[in-house]
């Protein structure tokens, strides 16, 4: 409980939140600088606001020498840790981590219904989605809208492009909710995910084939889907 408030309290300066979502987005490494002329602040006002995230561990601050002499550049990254918000605290990561390990233990039947049940997850997710309605009678823009919207909701900062030509669309996810899970078996997880995200995308097209193309588990900024589309 003590940490979710000084979360709150240094999130709630707008300007903060939004150098954090910021960082999260695009998903490299930033500068006071970077800081400082992304958001027309000084860079003073750019280092307090990075401090104050690395103060509760949502950026980490390392150095990097620049090779032209000097003193090291201080640059700073995301955290590997996840920052949960709830009130009461819940310890929702533990119950995955004993649940995700607990299916590992029952082998390839433990599997399938790891990713089926991340797939009903997906779903469910999409019905009770409250913003716009949610159906197949939209445009693929307005589906779009939705799905970003509800990314984003889920902490995954997805940006979404539509191919009309090839009826496709090509989607990054630019933060994973499961990635302190994902570092001790990531090839599981993500392809849990991979369930999941096709359930969400079930709900408004009426069939879909999902394909990884990048995973930022192996080496690259962020986790990069293309989904074929059917309009049937």
């Amino acid at each position: 409980m003590e940490q979710t408030l000084k979360v709150t309290n240094v999130l709630s300066d707008p300007t903060r939140y939004s150098i954090y979502q910021h960082i999260i987005q695009n998903q490299r490494e930033v500068s006071v600088a970077d800081i400082a002329g992304q958001f027309d602040i000084h860079p003073n006002v750019a280092r307090l606001h990075l401090s104050k995230l690395e103060d509760i561990n949502m950026v980490k601050s390392f150095s990097r020498k620049s090779g032209k002499g000097g003193r090291p550049s201080r640059l700073y990254r995301l955290s590997d840790e996840v920052i949960e918000l709830n009130f009461p605290h819940r310890d929702y990561k533990m119950l995955a981590t004993i649940a995700m390990e607990s299916f590992l233990e029952l082998g390839e039947p433990g599997r399938k219904a790891l990713y089926r049940t991340g797939r009903e997850y997906g779903t469910k997710v999409m019905e009770h989605y409250q913003k716009m309605p949610v159906s197949r009678e939209l445009t693929v823009e307005q589906k779009l809208i939705i799905l970003e919207d509800a990314g984003m909701m889920l902490g995954m900062y997805p940006k979404f492009e539509y191919d009309k030509e090839n009826e496709s669309v090509t989607f990054k996810i630019n933060n994973c909710p499961f990635k302190e899970v994902a570092l001790n078996n990531h090839t599981m997880i993500c392809n849990m995910h991979h369930s999941f995200l096709n359930g969400m995308l079930e709900v408004l097209f009426a069939d879909i084939e999902l394909k990884e193309e990048e995973n930022m588990f192996e080496g690259c900024q962020s986790c990069k889907y293309v989904a074929k589309l059917s309009m049937v």
